[in-house]
């Protein structure tokens, strides 16, 4: 009897997605299978038709690049409505939030990408407490998830959770700022903070290196949280791991922005041109911006999303069960308290009641007593 006509080794169906099928091979044609090796394969498809979503937060002062940088990583024009301030309408401008929604398609993946910018910020004198509209948005976005997770039509939850905020870092100081350390102290515990260091093309590559190595001390220092690289497990390849610990080794990423098209030695490319040169935008002899793009939307994007469900999101819906205990309790005690006065209440008020009948019978008794005397 021929293997084809084996009760035991019955010809498998050609699986309808051709070569996403990995036992579609010759060598496996034979060979009986229960099929669960196509679980990635089914999770991949799931995933592809209901689409990705990504929120990505720039925030530092005005004049660092944040737009331009945006519009480079992603190809776009997000900005091109916008109003340009003078010095004196920035200074006088509070911070606000601004949210720009991109579709974009990419090979058939479908990305819902929403930028939410901050204007305004780090732009005024006194810049106290110029944090607090970026918390609170953070907030109302984790608060309007747990409503929708908690309620009927959890299906259709959109996830409007900010999954990473990109924070520029001005080139022309020495290291970080009091504002740079406050804002991202009141963020670490909220979002993925990922540092950049601004407008690089204004330093020299020593001067990179001195800053991005002073940044470093100083979040060190100061105890800032900022997004960490999940660590490489032990059987990935040795270039993998490579690219990896640059990755880590180039933070805070030394960028440059630009939608302008430079042609140079017969080549065009994204740069700037200044006297003494060009400067490439995708070079990475010249910045990180590479680097940074890769990180946010080939390598990484996943796992900053995996981060702000599994821990900041969880951090925030842990306390909101706390406080909701903390207030079912402090209304249980009240209501206890209020019966046990009602109670006090009432035993005093019968008490009174007792004393004023006996009081009135001593006052009958002693009429009675009078009128038995006087007759």
């Amino acid at each position: 009897m021929s293997s084809l006509d084996s009760p035991l080794s019955p010809s498998r169906p050609k699986s309808p997605w051709g070569r996403f099928d990995p036992y579609d091979s010759a060598e496996d044609q034979d060979k009986e299978y229960v099929g669960f090796a196509t679980l990635p394969n089914q999770v991949h498809r799931k995933s592809v038709k209901k689409g990705f979503a990504f929120t990505l937060m720039v925030a530092g002062e005005s004049g660092l690049g944040k737009s331009t940088l945006v519009n480079s990583l992603f190809l776009t024009d997000l900005y091109k409505d916008r109003k340009m301030l003078n010095a004196e309408e920035r200074i006088s401008q509070t911070v606000e939030i601004t949210k720009h929604t991109l579709a974009i398609e990419e090979k058939g993946v479908k990305l819902k990408l929403t930028i939410v910018d901050t204007p305004g910020f780090g732009d005024a004198v006194n810049n106290t407490e110029s944090w607090r509209a970026v918390v609170d948005y953070i907030d109302q976005q984790f608060e309007q998830y747990f409503r929708d997770e908690s309620g009927l039509n959890r299906k259709n939850i959109q996830d409007n959770r900010v999954h990473c905020c990109v924070y520029f870092i001005s080139p022309y100081g020495h290291g970080l700022r009091p504002m740079d350390v406050e804002f991202m102290k009141m963020l670490h515990e909220k979002v993925n903070i990922v540092p950049v260091l601004a407008k690089a093309d204004s330093l020299t590559p020593l001067e990179v290196r001195k800053m991005k190595m002073k940044i470093r001390e100083e979040i060190e220092r100061f105890d800032i949280n900022i997004y960490q690289f999940p660590e490489c497990d032990s059987d990935e390849d040795e270039k993998f791991k490579l690219q990896h610990q640059e990755l880590k080794d180039s933070i805070p990423f030394a960028v440059i922005g630009s939608n302008v098209q430079v042609e140079s030695q017969g080549r065009r490319f994204r740069g700037r041109q200044y006297p003494w040169g060009v400067v490439e935008v995708e070079n990475p002899a010249h910045s990180d911006f590479l680097k940074l793009r890769n990180m946010l939307v080939r390598t990484h994007m996943q796992d900053l999303k995996d981060v702000t469900r599994e821990t900041h999101y969880e951090n925030y819906r842990a306390q909101c069960i706390q406080n909701m205990t903390r207030m079912v309790v402090r209304e249980r005690k009240r209501r206890s308290e209020d019966e046990l006065n009602h109670q006090m209440i009432t035993s005093d008020y019968i008490l009174q009641c007792k004393l004023m009948l006996r009081r009135m019978q001593e006052v009958l008794e002693r009429i009675q007593e009078q009128m038995r005397h006087g007759h």
